[in-house]
Formats: structure tokens, sequence, C-alpha cells
């Protein structure tokens, strides 16, 4: 297999199992009557502890410890609490509220509020394929959200608003480990952010009292955690080493679809085809970034 066929695979199966992570967690909200928050806790604790003992026996003992160090350590508990909790948290509370499909969808407006940030803060306006972009995200999420009846909304206003929010905590994700990822192997930074942010949660988890799970639903969180969160965030990051990040970037295109197209055989959602061409509006702006930055 070439290199490049080796890129495009690793990309289109970490989002496959991302997508996937989304069906089986709205699935555990509706048949087990399991809590946003105690499954975020759940997931943070157990990919975190993974993702760190993976580094603890590949990475020099030296680097590790680095990174704990008064120098990095602020900024490592500051993306923990300001983007990795957010970002988790309300992901899975628009799946609560909504469904996993336009969950995925709304998540995609992460690079719209990112080019609102760099405008702002670079005090200029932003390039004409941003303002593109902004234009296509906006009648994308409108279509999305209406199915072209402005009168209604065709998605719970819970699940739009934390579909919005997984967009800009998606941002935030994005923009706050930037100096980190420049020093440290970016698993070893995940990890130890998701330890983090997964111990604010213990209160959650020692209160919190679940019924009792079948092994059916012992055996989907598990998928979240191997699958959904550790396997394919290391597919996704490894992908980059043979194909460019751009390519990449279109390639998580496929999150999405396959929440949507797994929904659709489940029935658990419904879609018109003035939602589907939201749907590809919203994505578009994936490909319109990913295609100016080439």
């Amino acid at each position: 297999m070439s290199e490049k066929k080796k890129g495009f695979s690793l990309a289109i199966i970490g989002c496959v199992f991302w997508g996937l992570s989304g069906n089986v967690a709205q699935d555990l909200f509706e048949q087990a009557h399991i809590g946003p928050m105690w499954l975020v806790g759940v997931r943070l604790l157990g990919a975190g502890t993974l993702l760190v003992t993976w580094s603890h026996l590949t990475l020099p003992t030296a680097k590790v410890k680095a990174l704990k160090t008064r120098a990095y350590l602020p900024r490592l508990v500051c993306f923990a609490l300001l983007g990795m909790i957010p970002s988790q948290l309300t992901y899975f509370l628009a799946i609560k509220h909504g469904n996993a499909s336009s969950a995925t969808i709304l998540q995609f407006l992460g690079p719209l509020f990112i080019i609102i940030y760099l405008a702002l803060k670079q005090l200029q306006w932003p390039r004409r394929v941003d303002i593109i972009s902004i234009v296509v995200a906006l009648a994308g999420t409108t279509l999305l959200v209406t199915n072209g009846n402005l009168n209604q909304l065709a998605l719970e206003p819970l699940g739009l608003f934390w579909g919005i929010m997984a967009g800009v905590s998606q941002a935030s994700y994005t923009l706050l480990p930037s100096k980190l990822l420049a020093s440290f192997d970016a698993k070893l930074v995940v990890g130890w952010a998701m330890i983090i942010g997964g111990l604010c949660f213990i209160p959650t988890l020692i209160t919190t009292k679940v019924a009792a799970l079948s092994w059916l639903n012992l055996a989907e969180i598990g998928f979240i955690i191997v699958f959904g969160t550790m396997l394919s965030y290391l597919f996704y990051l490894k992908s980059t080493s043979y194909i460019a990040p751009a390519t990449t970037g279109m390639l998580s295109a496929f999150e999405p679809l396959t929440a949507s197209l797994v929904g659709l055989g489940l029935g658990t959602v419904h879609f018109t085809l003035i939602g589907i061409l939201g749907a590809c509006l919203v994505l578009s702006t994936a490909f319109l970034q990913s295609l100016a930055s080439k």
C-alpha cells in the first residue's frame, strides 16, 4: 500500500470511528439512560489513561516529565479546562438534546469561529475565502435546522444551542494547545488534558446512580473509549504523516457522514432534501478552507 493510500485509510477510519461513537453515545442516552456528564467523565479518564500509558511506553522519560514542569503545566491545565472539557461536554449534550448526526454537523462550525477570532485578534478583515466560508456556513446551518421553513425549527432548541456551542468549543480546542503541540508529542498532551479534565467529573461519577448496565451497554462504553476516542485520535493524527493536513481536514467530513448514514439506517434521524443541502453547505466549509490553505 502506498503512503498516500495509507494516509487516506487512516484518516477515514479514524473519522468513521468518531462518527460511530456519536451514534453509540446516543443509544446509551436513550436506552441505558446514562447522563452526558457521567459518560464524558468515564470517556476522558479512560481514554486519557490509555494515551498517557502509551506515551510513557514509547516516549523518552525526560520528554514526559518536562510537560509537568512549571513552564508548561499552566498551559496544560488551561487546555484541559477551557478546551478539552467544553469540546467533549457540549458535543455529548448536543447529541443528548438532538441527535448524533446534527451534533457532528454543527461541530463543523468550528472553523467559522476560528476565522472570526483571528480576524478580531489581528484587527483585519478575513480573507475573501473566509468570508465566503462564513456565509456558506450560516446559510447551511439555517437550512439544516429549519428544513427551509423559517417559522419553525427542525431541531430541538437545546440541540441547536449545544450544537453551536460544540462548534465554539471545537475552535478553542484547536487554538489552545498550539504551543504545547509544538514542543510535545500530541498524544501525551491530549492524554494528560483528558485525565485533568476527567478528574473534574469525579464528583459526578461518585454521586450518580447508574442503572444496571447490560453487557451491550458496557461494550458500547468500551467502544467509545477505545475506538471512538483513543484509536480514532491516533489514526487521524498518524494520517498527517502520509498526507497533507489540508487533505486530512477534508476527509474529516467522514465523521458527520458516518453518523448521518448510521442514523438514517437506524431510523433515529430524518433529513429532507433541504436539510441535506444545509448539511452539505456546512461541511463544504472544510473543503473551502483546505483548498485555500493549499
